[in-house]
């Protein structure tokens, strides 16, 4: 005897399209999830609280630019022997006893160091060469009564001498369609 039987049906959670179906929103709310918990875990220490303040301060940094570029300062790091070595060239009647050096790591607000650098005759100045990760560093040189300032970027390890200037305001043109 020929008898036809009825196909039958799985129950929907036996089905794999079911599931792939529910796999994508639960696949974003597992991802949405994973950012909040990122965010509130790696707050963003680089924005200033009081920006009306830094503002205004604005005039004193220039000014202390403007200082520099009067004596015409240039200040050349290196390391040599485990130490942290500075010249300083310029019109200086006579130099500082301490160089105060700020290196500013771009996104790690916690990384940021300051370095006090003691003056070892003519123009150079040495310091202990401080734990530093290797990369991109924002370095400021001031004197102690901060009436100059000279700054620029340095690549750690310091393999190659890096070099800090009075910084130029430079007012960037459009280029042209």
């Amino acid at each position: 005897m020929n008898t036809l039987s009825a196909p039958t049906s799985k129950p929907w959670y036996r089905e794999p399209w079911p599931w792939f179906l529910i796999s994508l929103p639960a696949t974003a709310v597992i991802a949405g999830l994973t950012t909040v918990w990122i965010a509130y875990k790696s707050a963003d220490g680089l924005v200033v609280g009081d920006y009306y303040k830094e503002g205004l301060a604005i005039n004193q940094t220039l000014a202390r630019d403007d200082a520099a570029r009067a004596l015409a300062l240039v200040a050349t790091l290196k390391t040599e022997d485990g130490a942290l070595m500075l010249t300083l060239a310029g019109r200086m009647q006579a130099y500082p006893e301490q160089l105060i050096l700020n290196l500013a790591h771009p996104t790690h607000q916690g990384m940021d160091q300051t370095i006090a650098l003691h003056h070892a005759g003519g123009g150079h100045y040495r310091a202990a060469m401080p734990a530093m990760s290797s990369g991109k560093w924002h370095a400021q040189l001031t004197d102690t009564r901060s009436t100059w300032r000279l700054s620029g970027v340095l690549h750690t390890p310091l393999d190659q001498p890096g070099t800090l200037s009075a910084s130029e305001t430079i007012v960037q043109q459009p280029q042209g369609d």
